[in-house]
């Protein structure tokens, strides 16, 4: 019972911080959005209505890809703290990014996307945290398939195909999808692993809380691809 009581107790850190994060990000993307000198340095609206990113608006963008990639290389032995501030710069970073979603969408289809998100979110996590299958040769193949898409994107990006981006936002929810399932798992696992080690645990709270942030939110993206009204 003491082990369920401090595995409960770590996982609404996460969930606690996740939360969090999401609230953070959603204020900067409304900020980045409408305020009007902040906007103009992200976002450029062409005369067609065409909404694009400035080149500040794309150095944001890029720089969670940046920071995670930089953090495998520059944070072999994490601490708690150095793993906390990678998680809210890349909130910061994808907060600031998603203001785009205020310029292509209307408040009220980002508002239902992102409560049905939140719906699909916690019974995923919810599969994963009571499922007695092992779910690690299914996330090794779901994360194959996340470079299988950011490719495919690339691609499209040339290819300009309704077909193959339909494809894309369809897999990337399936994609997303099982992945929180995985992840928190995975946060289980390691909870058992570390427990009693505080230190790693805080490292752990913070690195659980960004892989899932991230779930979160690509889902978020390619379901209001689907579901989102255009302004």
């Amino acid at each position: 019972m003491a082990m369920d009581a401090g595995l409960r107790s770590f996982m609404l850190g996460v969930y606690n911080k996740v939360a969090l994060g999401l609230l953070v990000s959603a204020g900067l993307a409304y900020l980045t959005g409408t305020y009007a000198p902040v906007r103009d340095l992200m976002f450029s609206v062409g005369a067609n209505g065409r909404v694009g990113y400035t080149l500040l608006g794309m150095v944001i963008s890029f720089s969670p890809i940046v920071l995670l990639f930089g953090s495998m290389f520059f944070m072999k032995n994490p601490t708690a703290r150095g793993a906390g501030t990678l998680y809210w710069a890349v909130v910061a970073a994808i907060g600031a990014s998603l203001g785009v979603n205020v310029l292509l969408y209307t408040g009220a289809s980002i508002f239902q996307t992102f409560l049905i998100t939140a719906a699909a979110f916690g019974a995923l996590s919810l599969v994963g945290y009571t499922t007695k299958k092992d779910l690690t040769a299914f996330g090794s193949f779901l994360i194959m398939g996340v470079f299988g898409i950011l490719i495919a994107s690339v691609v499209n990006l040339f290819m300009k195909s309704p077909a193959l981006y339909l494809a894309i936002n369809g897999l990337g929810v399936l994609i997303f999808a099982g992945l929180i399932a995985y992840d928190t798992q995975r946060l289980k696992m390691t909870y058992y692993a570390l427990r009693g080690d505080d230190a790693s645990m805080g490292v752990a709270t913070n690195y659980g809380a960004l892989s899932l942030y991230i779930n979160f939110i690509n889902l978020f993206q390619f379901l209001l691809a689907f579901m989102g009204a255009r302004r």
